[in-house]
């Protein structure tokens, strides 16, 4: 009779387990916040000929970026152009030209153009900050691996940053603020925590500069008010650490004024510098009811709501919802013993409430109740700030609490908080309730005009002379969506065009900030032919006008794309210029001999 027992001879030896290994389950989060992003983006990776629902401002991008690539291969002044706005240029490091994505992404620009590498970019912004605050979090704050992702999820894709994403790309670049944040607070005095933290902080601080000023204001803003909360939580740390943290900004604002002397005295005094802002910069802020309600690129959005609670669909930087708001403030109570906490909320509060502007408004109801903001509105750097931008400050602070909470329930030794009723459970899914309704949808794309054959084939070509430009129909020269800084960013800055969309000073003796260059009289005449498709009736001094207009702006041709209202455009043009030829995709006219 035999036995169930093998002998030694005949056992199968046992396959070696292979430990999984350590980066794979990083590598999975990093994959998921890219996936997202790239779906988000998917409304253009398919389709030339769409952009994403703020064009004017995707536009403008585009071409930052396409000038980025142009200066890299050709060597040209990074800080300044002339290939819009001609003839006098563009200030380039006054306006938000993101050299910090530019250079980087130039590869990408110069081999598949400026659309897809905007489109890379915006996924490169949402998932690099989600995975940025995900590694911040898991190496300082939280154990659990899970929290950390929450955490990095909260403050990649919160609605703020998927409203930013599709205009601004300055804005929802956020992936060097956790790094910042790290170098800052460091823990650990001693000279150690000094030099070389500092070198790396100021090496940041000037890539941040180049890529949004703006978002570095706000961040030492943030920065500030935190250190100053938990000092009052916890003032024996706070003078243990204070020498070294002050150190430590010595050293990097040292490094960080190197390569950034000239480009700061390039903005503020270089050619068509500009003072003050294009803008009341003070009339973009949030209603106080926003802070509860769905934003329109949600699972739960619509467009009338944000509507009436936020100045455009690209400032929709609260609209957390009910849930996560009462998720924080049970949070902050359940955690108040710790003074990261403490100071969070702190400082969370506090510009939430600068969000609301100078004057309170709920539901779209102003109330003559002071806002907050009205204390600081006067200072330098504040007096330029978008308040309703305050509020993006709050996205990490609650992305920060939440992983906070999962990491402290995924640790805590309580099995339940009733029969059968696991807390890590209750608590993850009380988390997954909160966030559920701010689930992202695709970012809104429109259709765009494409850039006429004739334009993008180089057909124009022979009939530009060196140092002559392309002038658009209608030449927009002020704020709103130019037709012919997209053809340029298109082409890679093939031509010189005059107008454009971007901010310089109102004239050469003058710089007060506007938008675009102050516009001639035949630029407001085919503008407002475009717009109301009337025909006007033109005199000789129009045409006069005209002559004089192109000779400014150095004109060989005059080119006329698609339009809503092209005919009467076209039917405008020929009574100034003469008859047009039709061209591939439009109308040209030659006026190289009309110029001289």
């Amino acid at each position: 009779m035999t036995t169930g027992t093998a002998s030694p001879e005949t056992t199968v030896p046992a396959t070696p387990h292979r430990p999984r290994p350590a980066w794979l389950p990083d590598a999975l989060v990093v994959t998921g916040y890219l996936a997202l992003a790239v779906l988000l983006t998917s409304g253009q990776w398919s389709n030339p000929r769409r952009l994403f629902h703020q064009a004017g401002d995707q536009v403008l991008f585009e071409w930052m970026l396409a000038h980025a690539a142009n200066a890299v291969v050709q060597g040209e002044n990074p800080l300044y152009s002339t290939a819009l706005n001609a003839p006098d240029g563009v200030n380039l490091m006054a306006n938000t030209s993101v050299l910090g994505l530019g250079v980087p992404l130039a590869p990408v620009t110069l081999l598949v153009g400026s659309q897809a590498a905007f489109c890379v970019a915006v996924v490169c912004c949402l998932a690099g900050t989600a995975t940025a605050w995900y590694a911040l979090l898991r190496r300082r704050l939280v154990t659990a691996r899970s929290a950390a992702a929450v955490g990095g999820l909260i403050c990649g894709f919160a609605p703020g940053m998927i409203a930013q994403a599709g205009a601004h790309l300055h804005m929802a670049a956020q992936f060097l603020v956790p790094a910042i944040l790290a170098l800052v607070f460091r823990p650990g005095p001693g000279s150690g925590a000094v030099w070389r933290p500092g070198v790396g902080l100021g090496l940041l601080l000037a890539w941040q500069v180049f890529i949004g000023e703006e978002v570095l204001v706000f961040l030492a803003l943030a920065a500030g008010v935190f250190a100053l909360g938990y000092a009052l939580a916890d003032r024996v740390a706070a003078r243990r650490l204070a020498p070294a943290l002050l150190g430590r900004l010595a050293v990097a604002a040292v490094v960080a004024a190197v390569p950034l002397a000239y480009p700061l005295w390039f903005q503020f005094h270089g050619p068509q510098h500009y003072s003050g802002m294009a803008f009341a910069a003070h009339g973009f802020q949030l209603d106080a009811a926003s802070f509860t309600a769905s934003a329109r690129q949600t699972v739960l959005g619509d467009d009338w709501l944000p509507g009436l609670l936020s100045p455009n669909p690209t400032e929709e930087n609260s609209f957390f919802g009910p849930g996560l708001l009462v998720l924080a403030v049970v949070i902050v109570i359940w955690l108040w013993r710790r003074p990261l906490v403490r100071a969070l909320a702190g400082c969370g509060l506090l510009f939430a409430l600068l969000s609301l502007g100078t004057e309170l408004r709920v539901d779209g109801t102003a109330t003559g109740v002071p806002g907050p903001y009205r204390l600081v509105a006067g200072l330098p750097l504040l007096d330029l700030a978008v308040p309703a931008r305050f509020a993006l400050v709050c996205v990490p602070v609650l992305g920060v609490l939440v992983a906070l909470s999962l990491d402290r329930v995924r640790a805590a030794r309580r099995p339940s908080v009733a029969p059968g009723l696991p807390v890590r459970l209750l608590w993850s899914g009380a988390v997954a309730a909160a966030l559920l309704p701010l689930v992202p949808t695709p970012i809104r794309a429109v259709p765009v005009a494409p850039v006429p054959g004739f334009v993008a084939d180089g057909g124009w070509r022979p009939q530009v002379p060196p140092g002559r430009t392309i002038v658009a129909v209608p030449p927009v020269t002020g704020a709103g969506f130019s037709p012919v800084m997209l053809w340029s960013a298109r082409t890679g800055l093939a031509f010189r065009a005059p107008g454009g969309y971007f901010i310089g000073p109102s004239g050469p003796d003058d710089p007060t900030a506007r938008w675009g260059a102050p516009d001639r009289p035949t630029a407001v005449l085919l503008r407002r032919v475009a717009e109301t498709g009337a025909v006007p009736v033109l005199t000789d001094a129009d045409r006069s006008q005209a002559v004089e207009d192109l000779r400014h702006w150095r004109a060989a041709l005059v080119v006329l794309g698609r339009l809503p209202h092209g005919d009467p455009v076209r039917r405008t043009v020929d009574d100034l210029l003469g008859p047009g030829r039709p061209v591939d995709g439009g109308w040209v006219w030659d006026v190289r001999d009309r110029v001289g």
